[in-house]
């Protein structure tokens, strides 16, 4: 598996010994990866900006398309800490983030920490918790830091929320309000395999013994210094007016000739949307093996970035219109 492009292998013989060799040990976390996963390179991909960017994730596809295994896999081969937490109706605060305990030889209380204190959290069908369970979560992600009776405690770095949620259940959900998932930095809807690849997952996870090991292969020093590639990645000034015309033809689709979509949409993205496209559009370069940003870049990561931060009216719901819609048509009169 590799997510680098061959015409991009073939134009950038020029970028410097440092990315050459980040990009060569992505190589190998991703052929650690395809030992376990079939296929799924984009939500791959997309986890990987994730991670090289510190920004949040949420996939959101029907059961058993790999999500979770996906995302713990990556860790077995990040050689970070790694906490798995199943979300349920009767979760609480102090299940996720841990609470105060009595201690009766000392007589004196003592934090308890939760699965929250980890580099990778792994928040499955998060849908399926209520309210409290969720603001607790996002408020960690947003903070990065938790409050546990009267002492705040900052959370490990690198931190990251991976969170999937399912579809198609109704019953004993809890939707995450839109204001919130915010701030996942993207939404990545999974689709099914298709034929060759159901058949390759077939042919090597129907056994009951022998599954496949992931060494470790990356580690937080690795991760940081990505990061800091990612910070040197060149964007163009034109390139940050593209970015900044997309975000405000969601607010104000009157002023980029799409009087049409106003009628749909009932708020535009929020600023952060902003943030996710320079930063995802850097990483996305980086996985493309360039040091320089092209419009291309931008448009791969708009949808993941926006399909959560364009919310819809009713008219837009009666007339089966939907924010991917809304996105398409942004990315084809917006101007660069």
């Amino acid at each position: 598996m590799s997510l680098f492009s061959e015409k991009s292998l073939q134009s950038n013989s020029e970028l410097s010994p440092v990315l050459q060799k980040q990009r060569e040990k992505i190589d190998l976390l991703l052929n650690e990866i395809e030992k376990v996963v079939v296929g799924q390179e984009k939500m791959i991909n997309r986890l990987l900006i994730g991670l090289f960017t510190n920004g949040h994730i949420l996939l959101e596809g029907v059961p058993g398309l790999a999500k979770t295994l996906t995302i713990s896999t990556l860790a077995k081969a990040l050689k970070l800490e790694f906490k798995r937490i199943q979300f349920t109706p009767d979760l609480l605060p102090a299940d996720l983030i841990g609470t105060l305990i009595y201690n009766q030889h000392s007589g004196k209380f003592e934090e308890k920490r939760g699965p929250i204190f980890a580099n990778i959290v792994l928040a499955d069908e998060v849908n399926r918790s209520p309210a409290k369970v969720q603001s607790a979560l996002l408020e960690a992600m947003q903070e990065q830091q938790v409050t546990i009776g009267e002492n705040t405690y900052p959370l490990d770095s690198p931190f990251l929320v991976m969170a999937t949620q399912n579809p198609i259940d109704q019953e004993g959900t809890y939707p995450l309000p839109e204001a919130q998932v915010d701030r996942f930095m993207m939404k990545v809807f999974v689709s099914y395999p298709n034929r060759n690849e159901e058949k390759a997952i077939m042919q090597r996870m129907a056994k009951t013994s022998g599954k496949a090991e992931v060494k470790p292969v990356f580690t937080i020093e690795d991760i940081f210094e990505i990061r800091k590639i990612v910070d040197e990645i060149q964007l163009s000034g034109r390139l940050e007016d593209y970015i900044v015309d997309i975000i405000m033809s969601t607010r104000y689709p009157e002023e980029y000739n799409m009087p049409r979509l106003k009628e749909y949409i009932e708020f535009g993205a929020s600023p952060r949307a902003s943030l996710a496209l320079n930063l995802g559009a850097k990483a996305h370069a980086f996985m493309e093996g360039r040091s320089y940003v092209l419009p291309e870049d931008v448009k791969a990561i708009a949808h993941d970035v926006l399909n959560h931060r364009i919310i819809l009216n009713y008219e837009a719901e009666a007339e089966e219109v939907t924010s991917g819609d809304c996105i398409e048509l942004i990315l084809k009169n917006v101007e660069i």
